[in-house]
Formats: C-alpha cells, sequence, structure tokens
C-alpha cells in the first residue's frame, strides 16, 4: 500500500545500474555532512568558522565570508542559467518550472549576500569550495536527471502545483528571517544576539526550516527520484547543523530560552 502510494509521486525510474549508483552516492554524501554536524565536525562557516584545532588551523585558507559565500552558491546559480540554453529543447510546464525555480533560489541567495547579510570572521576555502560542488551538482543532476523524463507518463499525483507553493513560502519565509538576522547588529558591530522575530521565538534556525521548505517544493515541482533524496539528504544537514547552533547559543548566552527548539516548532 505505501510503496504504491510513493510510486504514485515519482517518475518510474528505469535507469541503469550508474545512475542508481550515482543516486546512492548523491545520499551518502549528504548524509555524511549531517553525520559529521551531529558529532561535533562542523562545516567551518557562520559561527563555527574557527571551529578547528590544533595543526588543521596552520593548513587552513581563510576568505572573507562574503566572498565565501558568494563561491557556495555562484556555480548552483549559473548551472540554472545555463540550463535554459544547454536544454532549450524541453519547453514541458514541469521542466520550466523546476529550472526557474533553481535558478531562482541561488539568485536570491547571492543577492542575500551581497544585499542583506552583514557577515563577521571569515570563511575556510575548502568548506566553500565543498559546499559550492554540492549545490552545483546538485543543481545541474536536477535538472539534468528532469531532462532524462521529458515525454515519460506522468506521476500519477501531480505534485507541481502544490511544489510551487511550497517553494514561494520557503522562499519568502527563508527571506523574512535573513533580513531580521541581518538588522541584530550594524556593519561595525561583530557580535553576535539571540535572534528576535518572526519565528525566532520558536526555533533559532527557522531559515533553515524555510530552506527545507524551499528543497520540498523543488522536489515536488520534479517529482524525480533524485530530487526526492536530494531534498531528504539536504534536510538531515540542516536538522544537525541546526541542532549544533542552538547547543551554540545556550554556551554563549546564559539567557538563552531554553523552550526554544533548533527547527521544528515545539518539537525538535
Amino acid at each position: 500500500m505505501i510503496t504504491k502510494m510513493l510510486e504514485s509521486l515519482v517518475y518510474p525510474d528505469s535507469s541503469s545500474a550508474y545512475v542508481k549508483a550515482y543516486y546512492g552516492f548523491t545520499v551518502l554524501a549528504v548524509a555524511y555532512l549531517g553525520i559529521a554536524e551531529a558529532t561535533g565536525k562542523h562545516l567551518q562557516y557562520s559561527k563555527f568558522w574557527n571551529s578547528s584545532s590544533g595543526s588543521n588551523k596552520s593548513a587552513q585558507i581563510l576568505i572573507p565570508s562574503k566572498v565565501g559565500m558568494l563561491i557556495l552558491y555562484t556555480p548552483a546559480l549559473l548551472a540554472g542559467v545555463s540550463s535554459f540554453w544547454v536544454f532549450s529543447d524541453g519547453d514541458g510546464i514541469r521542466f520550466l518550472m523546476l529550472k526557474s525555480a533553481i535558478t531562482i533560489h541561488f539568485l536570491k541567495r547571492d543577492l542575500e549576500v551581497l544585499f542583506v547579510h552583514k557577515f563577521s570572521g571569515h570563511m575556510v576555502l575548502n568548506t566553500a569550495l565543498l559546499i559550492s560542488s554540492t549545490y552545483f551538482t546538485a543543481a545541474a543532476s536536477m535538472i539534468y536527471f528532469q531532462n532524462r523524463v521529458e515525454g515519460v507518463p506522468e506521476p500519477l499525483v501531480d505534485l507541481k502545483y502544490v511544489g510551487l507553493l511550497v517553494f514561494l513560502v520557503g522562499m519568502v519565509g527563508n527571506f523574512y528571517h535573513h533580513y531580521l538576522l541581518s538588522k541584530l547588529r550594524d556593519e561595525k558591530d561583530k557580535g553576535y544576539k539571540i535572534p528576535r522575530g518572526g519565528l525566532f521565538s520558536l526555533v533559532i534556525c527557522p531559515h533553515y526550516l524555510f530552506e527545507i521548505l524551499t528543497f520540498i517544493g523543488i522536489s515536488f515541482i520534479s517529482q524525480t527520484l533524485f530530487s526526492y533524496l536530494f531534498t531528504v539528504g539536504s534536510a538531515m544537514y540542516l536538522l544537525a547543523r541546526s541542532r549544533a547552533t542552538r547547543n551554540w547559543y545556550l554556551s554563549k548566552f546564559e539567557d538563552f530560552p531554553k523552550n526554544v527548539k533548533a527547527l521544528i516548532p515545539y518539537v525538535l
């Protein structure tokens, strides 16, 4: 029963063993990042940019956080933009929605880096390159696998318009909470403060919650197995990162409200 229901939500998959191995590698790679976060091996950006210790520090190449964030998102943005030319023959509405959603998502992230976020500290270059390659590979792969199913019978349950709605909610919610974070300090203030407003009274990482909703929306628009798998892997990573962030605030601020959860209001 459950298997049939799940099959009705995804395009039929007749991929080769090599493609299925790629699926598995992608899930394991993203899941590994989540496990690393959960065990204290943080990707070194934002609050955790200086989290390593010992001899590892001397070998690190540090770059300004703004530059690092642009490295994170720009290759994936270019993958989205170039898809309109590379796959110009794919004119189905679902494919157009997917290419547009990916492009708009990463364009938003670059614009936020340039005009919204306030940065302190640095980013380790290796971290920037790792996350950048992950985003680029995910964006390019989602577009590629969507092109592969052009002309294949649609899933029994069409989620693309539901996905569009979820995507827009995720984008707006993510931007709003990034805006609230940017208002916590001015350009000269490099210290951290407890976030206020919006869903920050319930969870410390509402921007991650809406980021997950954004990827859920994209996967519903796509309805390919790869898009679902990447969304699950991303959610695992962001959950672990949000829990680490909550622990960081608890360690830095004695007045941090204990009822504020990490990612999901009242639950987790």
